[in-house]
Parts: structure tokens; C-alpha cells; sequence
């Protein structure tokens, strides 16, 4: 299904934008916007449909995922720990910083500046009276209403992580840091909350305010939702970045810490893996996470950058399908699915379908074993000829 921005126009100081879906059978239907019937609607949508907080615009490099906390999540103002407030709902995303969502229609007067004093009593209080524990037993509770596994939850969301204690122990530092994202969402931002979204971004160092726009369009049958993130200006993101504590990771200082972290049995696997890559993916890069020590061997061919795996002092190795998909030949999924098909032959690797466009992880403790980690090894070279031959 696309959709194409068709007509817009402006009457009476209301504007319509209408756009066209087009069916696998050619037919054109038109789409106009509609508002929300009631705030609770769109509460509902985020609730069950996180991405719509488009963590791919917050973040185009590492996209933002988000893991539901609870809607509705209680929250006190004293030591009485009796609840004054309840925030719309209460996200961590991947890398466990705290997100609150406030929701309003454009119709509801609070969401001017209202809506702006209250989010703000939220995330002071949020970051004094919030354990961890608290928060973790919330999520325990919204997973019980939903018959789900908190620390399965948890694992399945991580994809990319610490085991779920580590993940808890990230969310206790960034709320003691005052590391938190405010996110301000409705079906239009007025122009005043933008400037005020926009000067709050810019002046605070560890905070994230973001307003996201979420607008719904209808026709016949179909329903689409397009969010669009405001607040998110050159000056607050590179002022952030400058802020950011970060830690320069290389060779030594990896495998001290994965050892530390993970043994010597993970760290003498990592070892072997990249002694692999420096004779086929030649230019090192070690990053500069906070918690985390990661190393990306890459490969630079024909004015492209190819990264296929990642590895990580949490004691994994990541796949990178999220950025060979935009690379040839793996802009292919065919030839991406053949590159899964083939990791999946390894014993002890089973990479779900739906990770096709995502960063699967490996723990290095499935190639403990020789012959799966020398068929791996087979599988990168395989992989490394491909990238080659395109």
C-alpha cells in the first residue's frame, strides 16, 4: 500500500490534506483526514502500536524501540507514596531511558501550554520518587493483565542487549542522571507547543522533549496513521551529543571488559571472530557507548560501507540485516533471506523471520563448539564474496 500526498488545501482556517492508498488491484481510493473521536482512541493505538511514536525519526541511526511500561502509570509527589498523578503511559526504550507520553486531541485546550506544565511536574518528580523497583513492578503488572512473562517480555524486546537485570540497573542510572525523554503527542501541534517543544529541546542537556504529531486518515474501509516527530532541531541534537558521556572503546579495553562481564570462554570466542575479520573486513571501528563496548569490522567496496556483524561486550554478535538491506546485493530480501537461511544451518542459531529487516543477536556461547562457530565463519566468508561480486 502507498501512500501519495495528492491535494492540499486550505479553507477557513481549517486544512484538509487528502491522500490516495493504491490496492493490489490498481483501484485509487481516496483518503481525508479525520480526527479522533476521543483522546482514548489514539491512547489505545500507541498503547498497542508503539512504533507509531516513530523512534526511526527520533533516531535515524538507532532507531528507537519501545517497551510499554504501563498506561496510566501512578506516580507520587512525596515520600507518602500516595499517587497524585498518572502519566498517559510510560515507555523505556532500548537502551532503558524512561519516555513519558502525554496525549491531548488539538481540540483539547491543555494541549498549548497546559499540557506543558504538567509533563514537566511528571519528570521532576519522576526522576525523585521513581524507583526502579517501582517502575520494574509496574511492568510486572501490566504483564500480568496480559497474561505475558515479564522477564520473556523483556527478553524478546531486548534483541539487542543485556540480560533483563543489567536492562533494570540502566533504567536505575539514567533516572538518577535525569536521563529521560517527554514526549507531547497529539493529532496536530499547535504552533505554540512547537516553539515551546522546540526551546525546552534545545536548552535541557540530558532531557529529551519531542512533541509527535499523529494524524489519521479514512476512506471506505482503510484507516492510516502518520506520525511525524517536532522538536528535533540541528542545534538540540548536536548540544546533546556534545553533552553526552561516552567512553572510547578499542582492542584492550573490549575484551577486558567482555571478559569481565561474560569469561574467558566468550571472550577467547569473540577473539577468534575477530581475528577473522581483520583479514576480511579490514577497517575497524570500536564505538563509544557509555555501557557498552562494541566493535564493527567493515568492508569498503565500491564507495559503500558494509558492516554485516557486529560484536558486543554483553556477549553477543549481531547481525546487521537493518543495514545491509539498503546495500547490494542485500538490498535483495531474497539474497538476504539466503544469508538467514544459511546462519540458520549453524547449530544453535534460530533468527525469527520477522528479524529479516532488524539486528538479530547471537550469543557467543553458541559457538563454543568448533565446527558451529568454523560454519559460521563459513557463512561470513560466503557473505563477504557476495558483497564482492555486486
Amino acid at each position: 500500500m502507498a501512500a501519495i500526498s495528492l491535494i492540499s488545501q486550505q479553507r477557513e482556517y481549517a486544512i484538509w490534506v487528502v491522500y490516495s492508498s493504491i490496492q493490489a488491484d490498481g483501484q485509487l481510493i481516496e483518503m481525508a483526514e479525520k480526527p479522533y473521536d476521543a483522546e482514548v482512541m489514539l491512547q489505545e493505538l500507541l498503547a498497542k502500536y508503539p512504533n507509531l511514536l516513530a523512534g526511526d525519526q527520533i533516531d535515524d541511526v538507532i532507531p528507537r524501540r519501545w517497551l510499554l511500561i504501563s498506561r496510566e502509570a501512578p506516580l507520587t509527589y512525596d515520600d507518602s507514596n500516595s499517587n497524585r498523578w498518572a502519566v498517559d503511559h510510560l515507555f523505556l526504550d532500548q537502551d532503558a531511558v524512561p519516555t513519558l507520553v502525554e496525549v491531548k486531541r488539538s481540540s483539547n485546550a491543555d494541549v498549548r501550554r497546559k499540557v506543558v506544565g504538567q509533563m514537566l511536574d511528571y519528570a521532576a518528580n519522576a526522576v525523585v520518587y521513581w524507583p526502579v523497583d517501582e517502575i520494574k513492578r509496574i511492568f510486572e503488572s501490566t504483564c500480568k493483565a496480559q497474561n505475558i512473562d515479564p522477564d520473556t517480555a523483556i527478553r524478546d524486546f531486548l534483541d539487542a542487549s543485556d540480560e533483563p537485570e543489567m536492562f533494570w540497573q540502566r533504567a536505575k542510572s539514567n533516572i538518577e542522571d535525569g536521563k529521560i525523554r517527554m514526549l507531547f503527542v497529539a493529532d496536530e501541534i499547535p504552533g505554540e507547543l512547537r516553539r515551546i517543544v522546540e526551546f525546552l529541546n534545545s536548552q535541557m542537556d540530558r532531557a529529551e522533549v519531542l512533541a509527535v504529531e499523529i494524524k489519521q486518515y479514512t476512506g471506505q474501509d482503510l484507516k492510516s496513521l502518520i506520525p511525524r516527530v517536532i522538536g528535533k532541531t540541528e542545534v538540540a541534537t548536536t548540544k546533546k551529543e556534545s553533552k553526552a558521556p561516552s567512553r572510547q572503546w578499542d582492542e584492550d579495553s573490549f575484551f577486558q571488559e567482555l571478559e569481565s562481564r561474560k569469561g574467558l570462554e566468550a571472550s577467547n570466542i569473540a577473539r577468534k571472530i575477530y581475528e577473522w575479520s581483520k583479514g576480511k573486513l579490514p577497517r575497524p571501528y570500536w564505538g563509544n557507548g557509555r555501557h557498552d563496548g562494541s566493535y564493527f569490522p567493515i568492508l569498503d567496496h565500491k564507495d559503500t560501507s558494509y558492516y554485516p556483524i557486529a560484536l558486543w561486550t554483553y556477549g553477543k554478535v549481531e547481525i546487521q540485516f537493518q543495514s545491509l538491506k539498503t546495500r547490494p546485493p542485500f538490498d535483495s530480501e531474497v539474497k538476504r533471506r539466503e544469508f538467514m537461511d544459511r546462519l540458520n544451518q549453524v547449530p544453535g542459531i534460530n533468527i525469527a523471520e520477522d528479524r529479516i529487516t532488524r539486528r538479530p543477536n547471537i550469543p557467543f556461547s553458541v559457538f563454543k563448539d568448533e565446527a558451529a562457530l568454523r560454519q559460521f565463519l563459513e557463512t561470513l566468508d560466503w557473505a563477504v564474496r557476495e558483497i564482492m561480486a555486486s
